[in-house]
């Protein structure tokens, strides 16, 4: 049997994998690359959170089947961070359920509330969790502009939004909205939020808000939550994960919270799928929530550190990158001489001629192309070090364009 399953044969090719099929045979020939491209934390975690684990994971009883909503305690701790961190009260038995990681929860929530056909409104760039999460769901995605002119604007955001609902049969189920933002690393404020609730309950949306990155900022105020907004709970959950915040993303720990209806559907789900996390990572999650926080404080700095040494540095290579106010990504223009040749093109150069590597716009939508996200995974040194090689890439722009073309000409005629 030839044909391909119908939910694979969904999902578009994956445009990162020539990026990495090529990092791996770069290093095989042994060459060093500088790899900005997966946002995957370099830190340790901090030492007191593995340490709980240690001190439970030695203890046999947990070693059991653990609690697919999360421990009592982990929801409690979390419900404890939104009413320090936001002013918000969550009741930790209906409202909050611990899930791997804010994807897993995003995936299975989609899995839990669509039915196919659905119309989903997706922001585009996107995390691609986001739309195609939806899609796997069997869902039908309308993409909504996250950028105007490269930059986030809520009034033209909020008229998209309009537009989609105006045009799309059936009316849109869901609405994505992803601030502090990957890949873009925008932010917005509660004005935005209470315009999208607003919004919601008028066309009785359900909102997914995800906050991965609710405490890597850098500039201005601390990123708000959509649950901040006054009757919020009724139409919307939001999704966190302990991944960036604590330097913990091996560990696969999220959460989602909210909409005790929406909470209570991936729940539902999730008890037929897993039983939850390790307990003593669970345990340990708690403490990080629980604990000392100035380890977070000593996280956003080393990413605050990377950022602006990657923003001045590259632009005394000859690359104008926009300093991104928050998340552990930047996200750049294409240089102008290599515009034409796409944000593929160019992520393909600066990994052949000078071992650097990022992520081409377009694998995050066709609203990504021009740009390249960078992800602040290397120390300060290597930054540096990667803006020498981006140098000396500019400096040859014309004749590596030509390079490339030649190459691919020849290739065609293989």
């Amino acid at each position: 049997m030839k044909e391909e399953f119908h939910r694979i044969k969904r999902l578009p090719p994956y445009v990162f994998a020539e990026v990495n099929r090529l990092k791996a045979e770069y290093r095989a020939a042994g060459v060093d690359i500088i790899d900005f491209g997966m946002g995957n934390p370099d830190m340790d975690t901090p030492s007191h959170i593995v340490e709980k684990l240690i001190e439970t994971v030695r203890k046999p009883r947990t070693h059991r089947y653990s609690a697919s909503k999360g421990v009592a305690g982990l929801r409690r701790a979390e419900a404890g961070y939104y009413e320090r961190r936001f002013g918000v009260k969550l009741d930790p038995e209906t409202e909050v359920i611990a899930t791997l990681g804010s994807k897993e929860g995003l995936a299975n929530l989609a899995m839990a509330i669509t039915a196919p056909g659905d119309v989903i409104l997706s922001p585009n760039p996107s995390y691609p969790i986001h739309p195609y999460g939806f899609m796997i769901a069997g869902a039908a995605l309308r993409h909504i502009p996250a950028l105007h002119e490269g930059r986030f604007d809520p009034e033209a955001y909020m008229r998209s939004l309009d537009r989609a609902v105006m045009h799309s049969v059936p009316k849109p189920a869901a609405l994505i909205v992803s601030f502090p933002s990957n890949p873009t690393a925008q932010v917005c404020d509660l004005d935005f939020y209470r315009e999208v609730v607003a919004f919601a309950k008028k066309h009785e949306i359900w909102v997914l808000s995800d906050l991965a990155y609710s405490e890597i900022y850098f500039d201005g105020n601390p990123p708000p939550s959509i649950l901040q907004v006054e009757g919020a709970k009724e139409v919307a959950v939001e999704f966190t994960s302990l991944s960036k915040t604590y330097a913990m993303p091996g560990w696969r720990m999220g959460f989602a919270q909210g909409n005790a209806r929406l909470v209570g559907a991936l729940t539902r789900i999730k008890s037929y799928l897993d039983y939850g996390a390790f307990t003593p990572v669970q345990v340990a999650a708690a403490a990080a929530l629980n604990g000392p926080q100035d380890c977070v404080e000593e996280i956003r700095g080393i990413y605050r550190s990377r950022r602006d040494v990657l923003v001045s540095s590259m632009e005394a290579a000859g690359w104008a990158i926009p300093s991104p106010p928050a998340t552990m990504f930047a996200w750049a223009p294409v240089p102008p001489a290599f515009e034409a040749l796409g944000s593929m093109g160019f992520s393909r150069i600066l990994l052949k001629e000078a071992g650097v590597a990022v992520s081409p716009g377009v694998g995050f939508g066709e609203y990504g192309e021009g740009y390249v996200r960078l992800g602040l995974v290397e120390n300060e040194q290597r930054i540096r070090q990667a803006a020498r090689g981006v140098k000396r890439v500019i400096a040859r722009a014309a004749e590596l364009i030509a390079e490339d073309e030649a190459s691919r000409q020849n290739g065609k005629r293989a």
